[in-house]
């Protein structure tokens, strides 16, 4: 992966889950320390990390969609299989 990941964050920012963000399930020291991963290697393992503590948690079904339109937008190929055909044709 040579392009730069982009963040996980999708633009809710309310952190209503034991201070997770029901947009992504990021905390706000997981957005400052994904803002400071630079290798694209790191950016993926991060973004890696962040899926499994969604499905730990429960509820991030509409991350990934989302996720995946933020990645297409910005030339990036996402870090998992697009499901959804109708997010594959928008890229």
């Amino acid at each position: 992966m040579s392009k730069k990941v982009p963040s996980p964050c999708i633009d809710v920012c309310k952190f209503r889950r034991a201070g997770h963000c029901i947009g992504c399930s990021m905390t706000k020291a997981q957005k400052s320390m994904f803002k400071q991963l630079k290798k694209p290697a790191h950016q993926a393992a991060f973004v890696d990390m962040l899926m499994s503590q969604q499905a730990d948690m429960g509820k991030y079904r509409h991350w990934a969609p989302e996720y995946a339109r933020k990645c297409l937008k910005k030339g990036v190929k996402p870090p998992f299989k697009i499901k959804d055909k109708n997010i594959a044709k928008a890229g």
